[in-house]
């Protein structure tokens, strides 16, 4: 049923053909990252004040508790998407609710960095997750075909969410023990759904073009994060030499760190087990970079002693994650058919040096430091241009 100017009221969610021409990014989907982009920014903030006042530990515990949450109902959403998107009225309707969960999870950022009071972002992760129950059992319904798998999802989710729930009221010395088991069954539904039958009809350009664009989205974090820090420093002294060597690394991370994820074309996710080991390992590509911003920001307190930790504490806040994500890349390139043993080295020749500079920065200062990065990055990149034109060269030409 179509209505000539609100669009589509009811399209039977029947199942995307996953070798559908043009299959791009919907409006919908656009506006359903920027949602995102507010918990991101939140999570990266609460990391930010935690470094700044010198609870690392504590801090980057709870920042990858959140960041969970936030990477897990999106990247569900996403693939969710890309095999049932009808784009109609109640596919939108549940949709919305997903975007309000993830406010309501973002207004609860802050009080489960400081206090571990996880009672709103559980709250906001359920009504995600809830949505996304509907979104399985109208696909169960729907779609013959792909019944046995979707109401697994379906039932595997809501089981999972009584556990959240149950998990509020657990004692202290518990709660982690506990998050951890709930992760894992998060972790394990897919698996556990696709077990018997088909695999779910998943479009691989749509996926990849997905994953790309929320990791331009999540770089942007880091040049707001620097952006802002940056502006507090010089409102109070101007800019000094440090601010400014702080700014130019950490603009030249966010570029080099894009280059190298771009660097090569998702080829084929042949089988569910290399699908999902290529989408949960970008955990670890969101959640470094968002700590990146994170970490620049904090070293930016640090150059105007606003901050409670050392120089080197603050420049390996920025030095790890930035290690974490070029290390990433190389599974993840590996399993996408693209990238070359050459790039391999490479990332992790830098991952080592960006360290090394980390370490060094009481030395060097932490401007200098941060600059090292950035070079350090970037030299990655030019040389794996130079690598790939070489390589592209040496192949005959079939004419």
């Amino acid at each position: 049923m179509v209505d000539g100017d609100g669009g589509v009221l009811r399209r039977s969610m029947r199942g995307r053909d996953p070798g559908e021409e043009h299959r791009s990014a919907t409006p919908l989907e656009l506006l359903f990252d920027l949602t995102f982009v507010v918990a991101v920014a939140q999570a990266a903030a609460g990391l930010h004040h935690e470094l700044a006042e010198g609870h690392l530990g504590s801090g980057l515990l709870g920042y990858v508790a959140v960041f969970f949450a936030i990477w897990w109902a999106w990247m569900n959403f996403t693939w969710f998407a890309s095999a049932y998107d009808t784009d109609d009225a109640l596919y939108r309707v549940l949709t919305l609710v997903q975007m309000g969960g993830v406010l309501v999870l973002a207004a609860g950022v802050e009080e489960a960095l400081t206090d571990y009071d996880f009672a709103l972002v559980t709250v906001g992760y359920v009504v995600m997750r809830a949505a996304m129950i509907g979104q399985w059992l109208r696909a169960a319904a729907e779609h013959p075909a792909g019944r046995s798998a979707t109401l697994r999802y379906a039932a595997g989710i809501a089981l999972v969410q009584a556990g959240w729930v149950g998990r509020l009221w657990l004692p202290d010395d518990l709660a982690m023990i506990g998050f951890a088991v709930l992760v894992a069954a998060e972790l394990a539904v897919p698996l556990w759904a696709e077990a018997r039958g088909r695999m779910t009809g998943w479009h691989p350009r749509h996926i990849a073009e997905r994953y790309g664009l929320f990791t331009i989205i999540v770089l942007g974090e880091v040049i707001l994060a620097t952006l802002t820090g940056m502006r507090a420093v010089a409102s109070e002294h101007g800019f000094s030499a440090p601010v400014v060597l702080i700014a130019v690394g950490g603009l030249l991370l966010v570029f080099a760190l894009w280059w190298l994820y771009f660097g090569g074309p998702l080829r084929e996710l042949p089988s569910l087990r290399v699908a999902l080991m290529w989408g949960y390992g970008h955990y670890v590509v969101f959640g470094s970079v968002a700590a990146i911003g994170a970490g620049l920001e904090a070293a930016l307190d640090v150059t105007e002693h606003h901050a409670h930790v050392s120089v080197r504490a603050v420049a390996l806040a920025v030095a790890l994650p930035v290690a974490l994500f070029l290390l990433a890349l190389v599974p993840l390139q590996r399993l996408a058919g693209a990238g070359a043993t050459v790039h391999n080295v490479l990332f992790a020749a830098a991952a080592a040096a960006v360290v090394a500079l980390g370490f060094a920065a009481p030395a060097t200062g932490l401007g200098g430091a941060v600059l090292g990065m950035g070079l350090a990055v970037a030299a990655v990149v030019a040389l794996c241009v130079t690598a790939d034109h070489r390589a592209a060269r040496s192949v005959p030409d079939p004419a």
